[in-house]
C-alpha cells in the first residue's frame, strides 16, 4: 500500500474521531489531502474527496448519537431539508462570492464563541427538559437555511456554530447540541455530493479508503462522546475554537 495512502488513513480516522466528538475534522483532513494527493488534482476532486469520506464519518456518528440520545426531530428534520437545498444553492454560487471576504466575520464570530463558553461555565452543562415553542421551531428553520448555505459557500467550523447555537439559543446540554448538528451536517454533506458526484469530482480510488477511515473515526468518537458526557466536549469544543481562531488568524495574517 502506497505511505502516502496510509498516511492519509491515519488522518481520516482521527479528523473522523474529531468530527464526530466535537467538530472540525476538516481542519485535519483537507490540508492532509492536499500533501498527500498528486500536485495535478483539481481543488474540486480534492473537496469532492474531502465529502464523500466526510459524509461517511458524520453518518456513522448520526446513528451512534440517535440511537443512544433523544433529539428533537420535530425541529430538525425541516431545518435538515432547508439545509439541503442552501448548501447547495451555496455550492453553485461559490464561484461568484469572493469567500474571503468571510474570513474576518468568521474570526470575530469563533472568538465571541470561544469568550462566552468561557465565561459561562454552565453553558451547555445541563440537559434541556421542557418541549421547543412554536418560534424556536419556526427559528431552528432560519438557523438550518443560514448554515446550509454557508457550508456549501464556505465550510470550515459548520458543526462549531451549529453546536454552539443549539446550546445558547436552544438551552441544549453539548451532547445534544453536538447530536443534533450532526444530522444537519449529515444533510449539507448530501448536498454537496449531489454537486460533486455527477460532475465527476471524486477520485474513488482515494475517497473509498478515506471514507472508511471517517467511518471508523466517526464510531469511536461518537462513543466517546457519549461517554465523556457534555463537561468533557465543552472542554473539547473550546480547544477546537482556539485551533480555529489560530488558523483563521494565520490566514489573515499571511494575506
Amino acid at each position: 500500500m502506497d505511505a502516502h495512502l496510509i498516511w492519509l488513513l491515519c488522518i481520516g480516522f482521527a479528523a473522523g474521531l474529531m468530527d464526530a466528538a466535537v467538530g472540525g475534522g476538516g481542519l485535519l483532513q483537507i490540508p492532509a489531502l492536499f500533501n498527500a494527493l498528486p500536485a495535478s488534482t483539481s481543488v474540486p476532486s480534492i473537496m469532492g474527496i474531502n465529502k464523500f469520506a466526510s459524509a461517511n464519518g458524520t453518518l456513522m456518528a448520526t446513528i451512534q448519537f440517535v440511537r443512544r440520545l433523544p433529539v428533537p426531530w420535530k425541529m430538525l428534520l425541516p431545518a435538515a431539508l432547508l439545509a439541503f437545498v442552501f448548501s447547495y444553492l451555496g455550492a453553485k454560487l461559490v464561484a461568484y462570492i469572493p469567500t474571503e471576504w468571510m474570513k474576518p466575520a468568521i474570526l470575530v464570530i469563533l472568538v465571541v464563541m470561544m469568550l462566552y463558553t468561557f465565561c459561562k461555565k454552565d453553558l451547555g452543562q445541563v440537559a434541556r427538559t421542557t418541549q421547543l415553542s412554536r418560534k424556536e421551531t419556526a427559528l431552528g428553520l432560519l438557523f438550518g437555511a443560514l448554515i446550509g448555505f454557508y457550508d456549501g459557500i464556505f465550510g470550515p467550523g459548520t458543526g462549531s456554530l451549529l453546536a454552539f447555537i443549539y446550546v445558547r439559543f436552544y438551552a441544549f446540554d453539548f451532547l445534544t447540541a453536538i447530536a443534533s448538528s450532526k444530522i444537519i451536517n449529515l444533510t449539507t454533506n448530501l448536498a454537496a455530493l449531489s454537486f460533486f458526484v455527477p460532475h465527476g469530482h471524486i477520485i474513488w480510488a482515494w475517497a473509498l479508503p478515506l471514507a472508511a477511515a471517517n467511518l471508523c473515526g466517526g464510531m469511536v468518537g461518537a462513543r466517546l462522546a457519549i461517554k465523556g458526557g457534555s463537561r468533557w466536549l465543552r472542554y473539547g469544543f473550546m480547544v477546537l475554537l482556539c485551533v480555529m481562531i489560530g488558523r483563521f488568524g494565520w490566514e489573515l495574517w499571511q494575506q
